[in-house]
């Protein structure tokens, strides 16, 4: 299969460096016309730079299409300016890859709540911000790829990174919830989990990982997530080094108690073994949807 992006225009946002730029200039090869958004800040959120143009010069020297664009993803007038600027520039706004982050890394003990706050802001809020700005041209015109970023950090936590871990676990609600909506427009919302050696990944990898670390061993799978070959949503992409897997969430067979009869805490406790067991593990569809089967094999609906 040949993956493609011609005569789609996208917006990658913080594709001033790192990920983002790598995503920007896989898919600008790819035939996509990208908008290169980032305000050029530091890793902490802080400062500013045009550092979109140069990937933009990149772009085109490389002879593809592009334009620069300095919002920040946490203002929704400069997310929606971003949006405006790609419909007015390339008629339509078809892909749109949420990667712009900042870190402000301390123990929760530590941590000011202007920093949890500010790491909130640019991962989740500003997600939104700019989802929400891309929706409607999507819905209007029955199309729509949207990748999420979310991270190890978040799945299976890392010491000093409450706020980043919770704004990128959030994610995943974001687009259980949006993948419904989207639905009957095609519009399709997917999240990647990478793992490379970047600005904000500095003295977080083990040494000898990092030379294989590069974002261009991640960006293919956004691509294939951004092009006409992915056909769904919900998926949640682990990417790194040149491996890929597809997250999903299991659970337990569980113990089911008749709930027409008093349910204990002890009870609980002597079943917990049980609840626990992996063993019949099965792919999460859902509480309403294995509450409504189990009930009915009781004879309790």
């Amino acid at each position: 299969m040949t993956i493609r992006l011609d005569g789609r225009a996208a917006i990658v946002t913080g594709a001033g460096n790192g990920l983002g730029r790598s995503h920007a200039l896989l898919m600008a090869s790819l035939g996509a016309k990208v908008v290169v958004n980032d305000p050029g800040a530091g890793v902490d959120g802080r400062g500013g730079s045009k550092v979109a143009d140069r990937v933009v010069e990149e772009i085109r020297n490389l002879g593809g299409d592009a334009i620069a664009n300095y919002a920040g993803v946490d203002d929704p007038a400069g997310a929606t300016s971003m949006i405006e600027q790609c419909v007015e520039s390339f008629g339509k706004v078809d892909i749109l890859v949420n990667n712009a982050g900042i870190l402000r890394d301390k123990s929760l003990l530590k941590m000011e709540l202007g920093d949890f706050e500010a790491v909130m802001r640019v991962h989740l809020t500003g997600t939104v911000n700019c989802t929400k700005a891309a929706w409607p041209h999507m819905i209007g015109q029955k199309y729509g790829r949207i990748v999420f970023t979310t991270s190890g950090s978040g799945i299976l936590g890392s010491y000093g990174q409450s706020n980043y871990g919770a704004a990128k676990t959030a994610m995943l609600g974001l687009m259980n919830c949006l993948q419904i909506e989207g639905a009957k427009s095609n519009i399709f919302v997917n999240c990647i989990c990478p793992i490379a050696a970047t600005r904000m990944t500095e003295n977080l990898l083990p040494k000898e990982l990092e030379r294989y670390l590069a974002p261009d061993q991640v960006s293919p799978a956004v691509a294939w997530m951004c092009s006409d070959a992915c056909t769904g949503s919900g998926n949640v992409i682990a990417a790194g080094a040149g491996y890929f897997a597809n997250l999903k969430f299991f659970k337990t067979e569980g113990v089911q108690f008749d709930p027409r009869g008093p349910v204990t805490a002890d009870m609980f406790a002597d079943a917990w073994s049980q609840i626990d067991d992996l063993s019949s593990a099965t792919l999460n569809k859902g509480l309403v949807f294995d509450l409504t089967r189990k009930l009915t094999a009781m004879g309790a609906l």
